[in-house]
């Protein structure tokens, strides 16, 4: 039986919403293997002006424990 793990994670891009999911999970790689999803619990833009200068998303990411 798979144990599967979950951590969660902050992470922010200049670009977009995906880019700063993309950011969370490679992170995330360097430390934990057998990663198997990513749910974004959060998503948030910061605002100068009339203009969106960041994307934020609060992530949650699932790993599969091996022995």
């Amino acid at each position: 039986m798979a144990i599967v793990k979950v951590i969660e994670v902050i992470a922010a891009s200049e670009k977009s919403f995906d880019d700063a999911v993309q950011k969370a999970v490679t992170e995330a790689a360097k430390t934990v293997k057998n990663i198997r999803s990513v749910y974004v619990k959060e998503m948030k833009a910061h605002v100068d002006g009339d203009r969106i200068t960041s994307y934020a998303v609060n992530a949650k990411i699932s790993f599969e424990k091996t022995n």
